[in-house]
């Protein structure tokens, strides 16, 4: 009996266009971004998220952005590379990895990464909050995940009581700087 191997690599090395992406905590009219996880061609449809080492070899094409895997090691050298570029994406192979939160958060607060951070692949609902106070600037949800779901979640809390990306002072921090002013 032949394998299918063959076939269900081929699937996931066609690029997804996600249809439903959150950007800047809005549901975005448009997302023309397609992301590509084939290591070794790039891809026709532009613009395109490309592996890491796809994207080092091809760089100065101003279509392809980077494509982080959850085990990237973003190092101080990989950090400076990934400053030249507008956009990175971050790969959630499964929503129970976590390691793309802290690729973001590294991005943001060492090598003070200023782009648009995507999340892309198995992104629920339920992990936008995070993912934004994380650093993630844009999120391509899973097609099963409803786009109002997402909005409502994304401004579901008006008060956190720990650090952020864009909130530096824990709760107790600022009522305490409130009380001595």
């Amino acid at each position: 009996m032949p394998s299918n191997d063959t076939q269900t690599d081929a699937v996931e090395l066609t690029p997804v266009h996600v249809d439903h992406l959150i950007a800047d905590g809005e549901l975005a009219a448009e997302n023309a971004w397609c992301v590509s996880y084939d290591a070794d061609t790039l891809p026709e449809q532009r613009p395109a998220f490309v592996p890491l080492a796809l994207w080092q070899a091809n760089h100065d094409d101003a279509e392809l952005a980077p494509l982080l895997s959850s085990d990237t090691e973003l190092t101080t050298e990989l950090g400076q590379q990934l400053s030249s570029t507008s956009a990175v994406a971050i790969d959630f192979p499964a929503f129970t990895d976590g390691r793309g939160y802290t690729l973001a958060r590294l991005l943001r607060e060492r090598y003070g990464y200023t782009g648009e951070v995507r999340a892309v692949g198995d992104v629920l609902v339920d992990q936008l909050d995070y993912m934004r106070r994380c650093g993630f600037t844009a999120m391509a949800l899973r097609d099963d995940q409803h786009p109002d779901d997402a909005i409502r979640a994304l401004n579901m809390f008006s008060v956190r009581y720990q650090t952020d990306v864009e909130q530096r002072q824990a709760l107790f921090e600022r009522r305490l700087a409130d009380t001595k002013q």
